[in-house]
């Protein structure tokens, strides 16, 4: 056996590895600060941003005007319909349109980003 072979695929697997994990890492340290900012702007402490099921809470009562329909996310099958009606339900929240909200449906990280450090105003939940 050439052992290498295997060394060098080790440091290369770790290396990989490191390269992911920073990257993962800095995506999620983004999302924290944009939800930080995002929250803020709509009257919600910030520090909420960091707290498992209470961010979610917050961020549906922030689009939606109603918390507790954050359990229907629960619910398999209606959680991801659920979750497109929350980032476009939130793109209104803001004043911003259907586009802004397939925005933060499939590039969440950047559009959030956009809302938080923008001059986008909360104008609150529309039906």
């Amino acid at each position: 056996m050439d052992y290498n072979y295997d060394a060098a695929y080790a440091a290369a697997s770790a290396g990989i590895l490191t390269v992911y994990s920073i990257i993962v890492l800095a995506i999620a340290v983004l999302t924290i600060v944009a939800s930080w900012k995002l929250f803020v702007k709509a009257g919600k402490p910030g520090w909420a941003s960091i707290v498992p099921f209470y961010s979610q809470y917050c961020l549906f009562d922030i689009a939606w005007g109603n918390g507790w329909l954050f359990l229907l996310s629960f619910v398999p099958c209606v959680n991801f319909v659920i979750m497109i009606m929350l980032y476009l339900k939130l793109a209104k929240a803001f004043g911003k349109g259907t586009g802004f909200g397939l925005g933060l449906i499939f590039l969440n990280t950047i559009f959030m980003l956009i809302l938080g450090f923008s001059d986008a105003q909360y104008i609150g939940p529309q039906s």
